[in-house]
């Protein structure tokens, strides 16, 4: 809604407003002590929490204490479920709940399928990797420990440096985002925010590892699901004037697209697919989206930690689950902003409070509290996954690498606490930098691609193509990210005439920005390996090598049967492609022929995204909760606790005796997957 103008659907109480957030605000806000209640409160009690859960942990292995191997790589015993919910969790970012509404409230229904559809293929087709890193490297920490083994100590640079810049984004993007929503809502001081809820992260992190991540992220995903279907169900089938039902929303829609049409729309509606402003969007997410996922070693982490069956089952499915969080979330909070009017102002819309000021409309002081405590619960589930990720590479890739090579056990478990509370400071002080200059949500969540989807073609070829030398792997990165930049400004001084803050964060130069990335990186990377390939045959031989880093008490991760390993390659590569074509190919041209959406139609796509989100929630609920059914069992002491009996065999390659495994979930000394 324009400054000064009234309200188009007859909220008067927004007549003439400018903006929904401020002191005089008629909007039903927080008190600042409900902020620091949700930031020091939540974060204590998963604190707790997780000391609670460890202490269960190792009741049901019969008294063993956690090694690096536990804290790093969770005993690489994780099942299907629960790697399909920490997936959800990594993926569902503050910008997840946030952005995704903004970009409905720019360009209508086409931002939330975009949003959700341009970030869900990466999922889907990262199961290749996950399977393949099972394959070829199953005794593997990090991604870059095969970078280095198989390219060098430059190329480990280079792609450290890629990487931890990607996980030190999406960290600012976790904590600024809250930040901005306490502020706005609490009157919380925002620099306080951005320091505590790292800080918070760190406590629970640093107690119980990649496997108090995997369950606190199973806690904040169930959560999440929850208000997600509430706010959906309140918006749409409510008494809540003037919606509340389907057949209202589409009324009012249409009235906003009368007085206040999209550029770019079919005819200026909210309600349609045809946006020009959101299939540049959903260009750029499934672009940069791919950058984002194969540089954060927060997904390389999950799949070394899963069971061989998890690794690809998981991702599969945790894609499937995850597309109805932004979907959904969107559909309701996106939708009432532009469908009650809300005078939401450009400052805030950047930082992403267009779900926050749909939340305060549709419940008050209570749907406040809730997207408080759901932004609070995304921000600390992916925070602690990309804490866990910097502290593996820094442990592995730094430390062990070039410090203590000869550093094992105890000594890597320290290295990884100190690490995860070092970039848990620094990460809230980038944050409170950034802030004063100025940067906003939107600006890193669109920027972001540009400076690490260089990586990927490298990454990709890293456990698929053999032949590609070390000086093509590097000079892809570095070649693709450095035209990254100069394409995203040229483009920006040629449409704007000037560089700013503002003009750099438009769609188009950042989308061109992101392609030349990912292309310039592709092209460098293929036609270098034609020219002069890698001559070294035995380079998946190389990986098998790595040893684990703990002498007692762990579980050889050894391969599975060849022939089973290669079905699950298959499967894999056929369910992400069909499910990637689906989502980004056929769903949209099937949906050109409906124009603006009739009333039907968005019934239709509306259901869809409540009955998608409610079996998200049954799924990711009590599938865990099924599959750890046994080890509940042994944590209450209704059943026997696990031996610890030492492996027989540790040697790369060889398979231990059944009888030698132990502390695991799913046995990994199966001949075949089940």
């Amino acid at each position: 809604m324009p400054a000064g103008a009234p309200n188009l659907v007859g909220l008067t109480q927004f007549d003439n407003k400018e903006q929904f957030f401020g002191p005089d605000s008629p909007n039903v806000l927080l008190t600042e002590g409900a902020g620091y209640g949700v930031v020091v409160g939540f974060g204590f009690f998963f604190a707790a929490l997780t000391v609670g859960l460890v202490y269960g942990d190792y009741r049901a292995r019969g008294g063993r204490h956690y090694n690096s191997e536990d804290f790093n790589c969770a005993g690489r015993t994780i099942k299907t479920g629960l790697i399909a919910v920490d997936v959800v969790s990594h993926w569902t970012w503050s910008s997840t709940l946030l952005t995704s509404s903004l970009y409905v409230y720019l360009y209508g229904i086409s931002g939330a399928f975009w949003y959700a559809a341009g970030a869900v293929v990466q999922i889907f087709l990262f199961g290749v990797m996950a399977i393949e890193i099972k394959r070829k490297a199953p005794r593997a920490h990090t991604v870059l420990e095969l970078v280095r083994m198989r390219w060098g100590n430059v190329a480990n640079w280079v792609f450290f440096y890629i990487c931890i810049l990607n996980n030190t984004f999406i960290c600012v993007l976790l904590y600024l985002g809250a930040g901005a929503v306490f502020n706005a809502a609490t009157g919380m001081n925002i620099y306080a925010a951005v320091m505590l809820i790292p800080l918070s992260v760190c406590i629970y992190t640093v107690v119980g590892g990649l496997k108090a991540t995997f369950t606190s992220s199973y806690l904040h995903t169930v959560i999440i699901y929850v208000t997600v279907c509430l706010f959906a169900f309140k918006f749409y089938a409510s008494d809540l004037y003037p919606v509340g039902s389907i057949s209202k929303v589409w009324d009012n829609l249409n009235i906003m697209a009368e007085g206040l049409p999209v550029p770019g729309n079919q005819g200026g509606s909210y309600l349609t697919i045809m946006s020009s402003g959101g299939l540049q969007f959903g260009i750029l997410q499934i672009v940069a989206s791919f950058g984002n996922v194969w540089a954060d070693q927060a997904y390389w982490q999950s799949a070394i930690a899963s069971t061989p069956t998890a690794a690809w089952q998981g991702y599969i499915l945790g894609g499937l689950l995850w597309f109805p969080v932004p979907f959904t979330l969107a559909t309701s909070l996106g939708i009432a902003c532009v469908a009650l009017d809300l005078p939401v102002s450009v400052d805030e819309s950047n930082m992403g409070l267009v779900a926050v000021a749909s939340a305060s409309y549709v419940l008050g002081k209570s749907g406040v509290m809730l997207m408080l405590i759901i932004i609070f619960m995304a921000v600390t589930s992916a925070g602690s996954a990309e804490m866990m990720a910097v502290s593996s590479l820094f442990t592995y890739d730094i430390y062990k690498a070039y410090i203590r090579p000869k550093a094992k056990g105890n000594e890597l478990l320290l290295v990884s606490r100190i690490a995860i509370f070092v970039f848990g400071i620094f990460s809230g002080g980038l944050c409170a930098v950034l802030y004063v200059a100025g940067v906003s949500v939107n600006f890193i969540f669109l920027v972001v691609g540009i400076v690490v989807s260089s990586a990927l073609p490298p990454l990709i070829f890293l456990l698929t193509w053999k032949r590609v030398p070390k000086g093509a792997a590097i000079a892809a990165a570095l070649g693709g990210q450095a035209a990254a930049i100069i394409a995203w400004l040229v483009h920006t001084k040629i449409v704007y005439e000037v560089v700013d803050i503002n003009t750099t964060q438009g769609i188009s130069p950042t989308m061109d920005g992101t392609i030349v990335a990912v292309g310039v990186s592709a092209i460098i990377c293929v036609v270098w390996t034609l020219v002069a390939p890698e001559k070294n045959p035995d380079v998946w031989t190389q990986y098998k090598s790595i040893e684990l880093q703990d002498d007692e008490f762990v579980t050889d991760p050894y391969e599975e049967d060849p022939a089973e390993m290669d079905r699950a390659l298959k499967c894999t590569w056929i369910a992400a492609g069909v499910l990637s074509v689906v989502f980004c190919i056929i769903w949209p041209v099937l949906t050109i022929p409906a124009g603006a959406f009739s009333k039907g139609y968005f019934t239709f796509f509306v259901i869809i995204s409540i009955i998608w989100a409610l079996i998200a929630s049954f799924i990711a609920i009590f599938l865990p909760l099924w599959e750890s059914r046994d080890v509940f069992a042994r944590a209450l002491g209704i059943s026997p606790a696990e031996k610890t009996t030492l492996p027989t065999a540790t040697k790369p390659g060889a398979k231990p005796d059944d009888s030698a495994h132990h502390g695991t979930l799913e046995a990994p000394a199966k001949k075949s997957m089940e």
